[in-house]
């Protein structure tokens, strides 16, 4: 898979504008976001917003935000980003990315990993 700049721009920018829509309570842009079958599965802006509160607070409202370089993950292209969530635990959010037949990227999902701490000396 050829990942150009303009393509790492465009899922930075994605990711981004979504963690913004979710900031300011923005379920539609937030779900327009998200590939068609991501929209299928939640069938409306509201469905999906209510399941970003319940299960993904760390994207939902994140104390902080961290792009690292793309990679593959389980075959796909992911987008790994660093958050600390509202508690300041820090998580490693995987945005799986699906480029659209028109060009455009959209996020196909997010998963988080804790990532374990290790205790000072």
């Amino acid at each position: 898979m050829q990942i150009t700049d303009s393509d790492r721009a465009a899922i930075r920018f994605v990711i981004e504008h979504q963690l913004e829509a979710f900031q300011q309570e923005d379920a539609f842009t937030a779900f327009s976001l998200a590939t068609p079958a991501i929209q299928v599965t939640f069938q409306t802006p509201e469905n999906f917003m209510e399941m970003v509160r319940s299960s993904y607070e760390a994207v939902y409202r994140p104390r902080s935000v961290l792009f690292e370089n793309l990679a593959i993950v389980n075959g796909a292209l992911a987008q790994p980003v660093l958050v600390l969530d509202p508690e300041g635990n820090p998580r490693r959010a995987l945005y799986q990315m699906e480029k659209q037949p028109d060009g455009s990227w959209r996020i196909n999902g997010c998963f988080l990993v804790p990532i374990e701490v290790q205790p000072s000396i």
